[in-house]
């Protein structure tokens, strides 16, 4: 399918074009190559409905060993045919919400997060210019539910709690961001909402409204925020 065949709306133009003045993760060098089982990456799917910026998100399923049920990006291990971090997260996207690459727009992607199990956590940005073309079809295996939340949510106070925790020996917070959809209460939080909130502060040009004080260790773009 044609992506470019439909008219682009302003806001997406202008975020793409901010991303794309980021500077892109380099390609999987032979060391990294090696370590595939310790490295994921996740897409950060941006789409515009109604005027308002959404990112796709999902609920992870009750059944899976590790984050079940948590909310998270679509995305996930890098495998031995990955040519690279892009692959991945698009091929990710696809099993887990049923997400066509050909759809997919890929501006950029930010330097990697660490997560708590120690997995390197890439995330990929991409843009999803015809919203009407895509069919969520959730893999029941990986993801209970998809749905959607305003990108600037992640720069605003509103809607947001914070715990304060010792890191690695280092005090910095945890967000919490609370969204309501389709009558359900999701909660965004941990490395998720980590990768988020820097992406939107990248895309909007704009630090969040509270100290993000996240762990040192998960990312630095973070410190410029």
């Amino acid at each position: 399918m044609d992506i470019n065949n439909f008219t682009r709306s302003h806001k997406l133009l202008d975020l793409s074009r901010q991303f794309r003045q980021w500077k892109s993760l380099s390609p999987l060098s032979n060391a990294q190559r090696s370590e595939r089982k310790n490295r994921a990456a996740v897409l950060v799917c941006l789409f515009e409905e109604e005027d308002v910026i959404y990112v796709i998100l999902t609920k992870r399923s009750p059944k899976l060993s590790s984050f079940s049920g948590q909310v998270a990006l679509p995305g996930g291990r890098t495998d031995e045919g990955d040519t690279d971090d892009i692959r991945t997260a698009l091929r990710e996207a696809e099993e887990e919400i049923g997400l066509d690459p050909a759809l997919v727009d890929v501006v950029t992607v930010l330097e990697p997060f660490v997560n708590k199990g120690n997995v390197t956590v890439v995330p990929v940005i991409g843009i999803l210019w015809n919203k009407k073309a895509f069919n969520p079809v959730p893999n029941a295996d990986e993801v209970e539910s998809i749905f959607y939340a305003p990108f600037d949510l992640f720069l605003k106070d509103k809607n947001r709690r914070q715990e304060e925790r010792e890191f690695y020996g280092d005090k910095c917070l945890f967000h919490y961001f609370d969204h309501e959809t389709n009558n359900q209460v999701y909660v965004i939080w941990a490395v998720t909402a980590a990768i988020l909130i820097t992406a939107a502060s990248i895309g909007y040009q704009r630090p969040p409204e509270f100290q993000p004080r996240m762990p040192k260790e998960w990312n630095r773009n973070h410190s410029r925020l």
